[in-house]
């Protein structure tokens, strides 16, 4: 078992479906999940408890799509959560995130009351993103989204939010991190590589994620779901570089086409120009313009015109 521990590292993954629950479920992560919360708003909210709620939502349809959080709770002011870790890109993420959303805020809309009551609490959608959201800013590892009025830049609503963390462009070092959610960042980047816990992070915050991470201290059944679920992200992983490197290559190589056939251009251009200059400097020595245009390869017309 040493062994098997010694390859999965001293500390389990927090990026894995076991890692985020193991963390911050219910079953021993609450206070984690309240100071992973508490950080990651900075003082704009202070979450004090929180409850945790099913994390599935099934349609009042038939036809409704059923969908499942990784994790959702409400805190002790009614704001609701909705916690997420993706491990690969896809297509329409953002809808996705907007669907998740409406989805809760559904179920959330009054019923049986008269009158026109739609008074709705704070919904948040948190997404901790093991890719990069926009491949056009990868220096971007931090996205906090409302809704705003265009025209005057100022927030319009006030309880819908997305708070989007990218941990691939996260690269900060140990002395640059200052902040309790730079901190959590470079957990959930570096914590299954980790030994000890680092001195620059607050043991009073980080000390019980350390406590109950072991890997040595899982027993034989969350060993298998823990073994089971990074298998799964290192497939993702992989998918993700390949899909990555694939990318790369054919950004490469239309590159390279790109400047093969530009080089194409000026070699013609070059040659078109000194056949213009033959062509003149043989008109001034008296040459006839159909002599010209046989030896030289231009129209009548287009030596004519010199």
């Amino acid at each position: 078992m040493k062994k098997q521990n010694n390859l999965l590292g001293k500390y389990v993954d927090m990026c894995t479906d076991f890692g985020m629950k193991l963390y911050f479920g219910p079953r021993s992560g609450k206070e984690n999940l309240i100071h992973f919360l508490n950080g990651l708003f900075a003082g704009e909210k202070v979450i004090r408890d929180l409850e945790y709620r099913p994390t599935e939502r099934i349609g009042e349809q038939e036809h409704n799509r059923k969908v499942i959080f990784d994790l959702y709770c409400t805190s002790d002011d009614n704001s609701h959560f909705i916690i997420e870790m993706q491990q690969l890109p896809q297509d329409f993420f953002r809808d996705r995130m907007v669907y998740y959303s409406s989805r809760l805020i559904h179920t959330l809309v009054p019923r049986g009351h008269s009158g026109n009551t739609y008074e709705l609490p704070e919904v948040y959608f948190i997404g901790i993103l093991n890719f990069a959201l926009d491949n056009i800013d990868n220096d971007r590892y931090y996205y906090d989204v409302v809704l705003c009025d265009r025209e005057k830049g100022e927030q319009f609503y006030d309880k819908l939010g997305f708070k989007l963390l990218c941990l691939p462009n996260f690269r900060k070092e140990e002395v640059e991190i200052k902040s309790f959610m730079d901190m959590w960042l470079y957990l959930f980047k570096h914590m299954s590589k980790l030994n000890e816990i680092p001195k620059f992070l607050d043991k009073r915050v980080f000390g019980l994620i350390f406590d109950i991470g072991e890997v040595s201290n899982l027993n034989s059944e969350d060993m298998k779901a823990y073994e089971l679920s990074l298998k799964d992200k290192r497939d993702a992983e992989s998918i993700r570089l390949t899909a990555e490197r694939i990318g790369m290559e054919k950004g490469i190589k239309k590159g390279m086409e790109k400047g093969i056939e530009k080089g194409r251009q000026e070699e013609r251009a070059k040659a078109e120009a000194e056949k213009r200059i033959s062509a003149l400097k043989m008109l001034k020595s008296g040459f006839d313009s159909k002599v010209i245009a046989d030896i030289i390869g231009l129209s009548i017309e287009e030596i004519e015109k010199f």
